[in-house]
């Protein structure tokens, strides 16, 4: 497993305010994809793009950023092989407790403890958002160096309504909105080419429009 303790001190930020707040956040987020159809349906067409690149209709799929893990378990119902990683030791033992028959590990999304290709799918699920701007093109270098070609890749983030880049008040930690057009570029420089992509307004409770891009590694 990779240590959180490297050079970017935005990890240690980020997993020390989720461990703080495990409980809380995994109270929170456990039926976050309830009541949404449309974030259903996007990861459902991933689901089925990574089917497409596994073979015997398996895939191995990993949710980076996976937090108390019950999108990862979202992912399995939809018959994926899937398995989770995040940065927090306090929401991975939440995942495990809750998943026993799932995996889950500790890492970090920009070191990952995975061969090259050895993947047919990876979801980020609002997970690159508390990655400073200048960080993400090395995460989604890292996200193409463990997926097959062709395998997908599902961002979902909070989209900046057009604007540039811009931090906000997260409920627990810096967070930062992209405008869909900017992150989509960054994603084909670092070898993919979109398939889809989704913006949706914000539901009852929620602050910013949600984007999400579906893409084929190269």
């Amino acid at each position: 497993m990779v240590p959180v303790t490297g050079p970017a001190p935005h990890l240690r930020a980020t997993a020390d305010a989720y461990d703080a707040l495990a409980v809380l956040y995994a109270d929170f987020s456990r039926d976050a994809l309830d009541g949404l159809p449309l974030d259903r349906s996007f990861i459902a067409a991933f689901a089925e793009l990574a089917r497409a690149t596994g073979s015997s209709g398996s895939a191995s799929v990993a949710e980076l950023g996976c937090g108390p893990g019950h999108v990862t378990d979202h992912l399995r119902g939809l018959g994926l092989d899937a398995f989770g990683i995040d940065l927090s030791s306090e929401l991975i033992g939440l995942a495990r407790q809750e998943y026993p028959g799932m995996r889950f590990d500790v890492g970090s999304m920009d070191a990952l403890d995975l061969a090259d290709g050895v993947l047919d799918g990876v979801m980020s699920w609002y997970s690159v958002i508390h990655a400073p701007p200048e960080h993400v093109p090395a995460y989604l270098a890292e996200f193409r160096r463990v997926l097959t070609a062709g395998g997908a890749l599902l961002v979902a983030f909070f989209e900046s309504g057009g604007g540039p880049v811009e931090a906000f008040d997260h409920k627990v930690t810096t967070a930062y909105r992209w405008p869909i057009d900017d992150l989509a570029a960054l994603a084909g420089e670092a070898g993919f080419e979109e398939v889809g992509r989704m913006l949706r307004e914000p539901c009852e409770g929620e602050r910013f429009r949600r984007g999400h891009l579906l893409m084929r590694a190269r």
